[in-house]
């Protein structure tokens, strides 16, 4: 068997076209992780981010983008209980996703969906990990409750919805066309707004203010999620694509008691994200099993067209989930 594996490699940072395929070692299985075929894998911001050099990965993962991916485990490392060679598993990565092979903790793979190819699968762990530890675990999202997410035809956005109108909440979402909101109301979306033409912040005020709100978009979108909040209201950050510094009268935050918080997923710990993907496996893979809740496909891409994906991704233009064909 070949110890070198294809690649994309980021050759420097720059634009999509600074992605290079290559040859490479194929990983290790070090203690507690597993080593996995990969088939596809999902496209995700943070790749782009990563390949434009304003996301470093972590210490001791691999420099190749790519955070999630699905195949068959092929090495077991020590330590490692409940996986066996053979599995087919989707997992969250460190890195490393766009290539043949990628080393990940075992605890951060979830078995494939009853029903579901390897295609989607590829597009669970990314999105779902971040949807379900922002909305639901760090956000407390309850049935009834009025939820706002920004990038409602984004990948973590069809998830959003999705998974926050299956757990019984009023779901609102934004998106740039006519399109994109009705693709939104077609998840499950109670409204989707057009923000070019109509503001969110009227429409949620309506409403009686948003419970809870999930905004990547960040700069200007601050002080006006601040104002659709209901009392009480809980606003999470989980990326900044206007920017991360605006001038906000924190005033309101005491006066209607409201909760500002965020994260990013990629810097947690190892068991942190053990501890999602055991609650994932609880409370949301039944919901996928059952068909009630499925990834939103865009786009498949061959491995050698790993710079088109990325232009297709950067030009939104897409609805839900790009991935690369690695070796499905």
């Amino acid at each position: 068997m070949s110890q070198t594996m294809r690649a994309v490699e980021i050759s420097e940072p720059g634009g999509p076209e600074v992605l290079k395929l290559v040859e490479r070692p194929r990983p290790e299985a070090r203690h507690g992780q597993v080593v996995i075929r990969v088939a596809y894998a999902g496209v995700n911001r943070p790749d782009a981010l990563q390949r434009a050099g304003k996301y470093a990965p972590p210490p001791m993962a691999s420099d190749l983008p790519g955070l999630e991916a699905s195949g068959e485990v092929v090495s077991v490392g020590a330590g490692v209980s409940g996986l066996k060679v053979g599995d087919n598993v989707c997992a969250l990565l460190p890195g490393g996703g766009y290539a043949e092979y990628v080393a990940t903790p075992a605890a951060h793979c979830l078995r494939v969906p009853r029903g579901m190819g390897m295609k989607e699968a590829a597009c669970l762990p990314e999105t779902f990990f971040t949807v379900w530890s922002n909305v639901f675990m760090r956000g407390a999202l309850k049935a009834g409750e009025r939820f706002l997410v920004h990038g409602g035809s984004s990948g973590i956005g069809t998830t959003a919805i999705q998974l926050a109108h299956a757990f019984g909440a009023r779901v609102f979402a934004t998106a740039g066309t006519d399109a994109k909101c009705a693709a939104c109301v077609g998840l499950g979306a109670e409204a989707a707004v057009n923000y070019r033409d109509t503001d969110f912040v009227d429409v949620l005020k309506a409403e009686g203010g948003a419970d809870l709100i999930l905004d990547m978009v960040g700069g200007s979108y601050i002080p006006r999620n601040i104002s659709a909040l209901a009392d009480d209201g809980r606003l999470i950050q989980i990326a900044f694509l206007q920017g991360p510094k605006v001038e906000l009268n924190f005033a309101m935050l005491m006066t209607r008691r409201l909760t500002m918080t965020g994260s990013t997923l990629r810097p947690q710990s190892d068991l942190a994200k053990a501890r999602i993907a055991q609650e994932l496996a609880e409370a949301v893979w039944p919901l996928l099993d059952a068909g009630r809740v499925a990834p939103v496909m865009d786009s498949e891409y061959a491995i050698e067209e790993a710079s088109e994906a990325h232009a297709r991704m950067e030009s939104s233009g897409h609805i839900g989930k790009i991935v690369l064909r690695i070796g499905g």
